[in-house]
């Protein structure tokens, strides 16, 4: 048995190297590690394999083999072979990475898109196991799963990130749950600092940049004044000292533009150039605070590497967000409720655990059809707490789910059904060739 276990960025990487000396993988005889990097901009991120640290990670593995420079040009993304091109793909992969006769099991994210839906029906007979390590994991899955590949799901795998918070990830196939503690990621988190070798000043504050421009959220200028609100959160807490790590995908004309408004604030600003997780920097530069918009990193590193954090912007990212069924809204949600408004987590709130029934409730909104069982929780927290609440929710989606409370509902617009304005229309034409005709007698009499 061989297990195919497929990683899109270096963080998962990271995560199941994690899951790997846990014991949490399925059980097999050799473990592949497959690349196949998810970056939208490949061609000015560094490559997985080329990471630093990630020979470390990978030694927990048998092999290393990279879907992307398989299927270059395209993005594994892309890879979506028809129905008919399956069986010569199968021969492809099992030839080009040494596969053999061997039954394989696949261990991968996000099950419902490519390429994990791609090697998925590829290896057709393969079982399957969805590991997860964001915050994306705690929302509902994003498309249906067809029934073929939900017949061979075995389990989900995902960092307990949020401590005790249940994820809603293919909750509707109510699969088997592994999870994996915050402090055996922490473990990983500490081997990838101690060799890393980083020179940074301690006791700064850490702003984490997010490359919201490729949301389709806000443009160069709204991204800037969001940076530009980290410094100040920074400034205002006596920090003068700032670490500043862009996103990979980010310019570098907004990281100077920054810079030049940190000097405006007379404040001491480093471009942190280097590829190392936020992990393994906080672990390395031991900031007294963390600053981002909704990046996981805030959650690591409240919750794994015990470091105080703040986000800013979250609110108008909310609002922002389009469509309501964006896979970013559950993460926003965590992070604004977390954070700004001062949610305990699950595992810490005791009888009355609010962060959950507000997921649930988002969650329901979001993929209404597929979680149905959740629309009691989501009716019973929308009716008394829709108040508070307000900013994760839009008017128009409780309004078209005809969710409490009704005060907030928009006006319903009555619309003309399509047999009337047929009639309509057709007692139009029939009045202007009446008109028409009637303008030509009199034309006719007057002569």
């Amino acid at each position: 048995m061989i297990a195919l276990v497929e990683a899109s960025s270096y963080f998962q990487i990271a995560s199941l190297a994690a899951m790997a000396d846990a014991g949490l993988l399925p059980q097999a005889d050799e473990y592949v590690l497959v690349l196949a990097n998810g970056s939208q901009l490949p061609e000015l991120t560094t490559p997985l394999d080329e990471a630093p640290g990630f020979a470390e990670l990978a030694a927990r593995f048998d092999r290393v083999v990279d879907l992307a420079a398989l299927v270059s040009p395209r993005r594994p993304a892309q890879f979506n072979p028809r129905e008919d091109e399956l069986l010569i793909f199968e021969r492809l992969l099992r030839n080009a990475w040494g596969l053999g006769d061997e039954r394989v099991t696949l261990v991968v994210e996000s099950i419902q898109v490519n390429p994990a839906r791609a090697l998925a029906r590829i290896f057709f007979d393969a079982t399957l196991w969805v590991h997860s390590d964001g915050l994306m994991s705690y929302g509902p899955t994003r498309n249906k799963l067809q029934v073929p590949l939900a017949q061979r799901l075995a389990g989900t795998i995902h960092v307990d990130l949020v401590p005790g918070l249940e994820p809603q990830l293919l909750a509707e196939q109510q699969p088997p749950r592994q999870v994996l503690p915050g402090t055996a990621l922490k473990v990983v988190f500490a081997q990838l600092a101690e060799s890393s070798e980083l020179q940074l000043p301690q006791g700064a504050a850490l702003l984490l940049g997010q490359y919201l421009g490729s949301l389709g959220l806000v443009d160069a200028e709204e991204e800037l004044e969001l940076h530009e609100q980290m410094l100040l959160a920074a400034k205002d807490r006596g920090l003068n000292t700032i670490l500043f790590k862009a996103h990979p995908s980010a310019s570098a004309t907004s990281a100077a533009r920054l810079r030049a408004r940190a000097l405006d604030l007379q404040l001491d600003f480093h471009l942190l150039d280097t590829d190392h997780l936020a992990e393994t920097v906080i672990l390395a530069a031991q900031p007294q605070l963390v600053i981002s918009c909704f990046s996981t990193a805030l959650v690591t590193a409240k919750y794994v590497l015990d470091t105080p954090v703040h986000a800013v912007g979250t609110a108008k990212m909310l609002q922002l967000l389009a469509p309501y069924e964006n896979s970013n809204r559950i993460p926003l949600s965590i992070i604004h409720g977390l954070f700004v408004q001062d949610l305990p987590v699950p595992a810490r709130a005791g009888n009355i655990d609010m962060l959950s029934n507000l997921l649930a409730a988002v969650s329901y909104c979001m993929q209404s059809k597929q979680l149905p069982q959740l629309r009691q929780t989501a009716e019973q927290f929308l009716s008394e707490h829709y108040g508070v609440y307000s900013a994760h929710f839009k008017r128009r989606r409780i309004t078209k789910l005809e969710l409490p409370p009704s005060w907030a509902h928009l006006p319903v617009r009555r619309s003309v059904p399509a047999k009337v304005r047929g009639a309509s229309r057709h007692a139009l034409r029939r009045g202007s060739r009446g008109l028409d005709r009637m303008s030509k007698v009199l034309s006719r009499l007057a002569k």
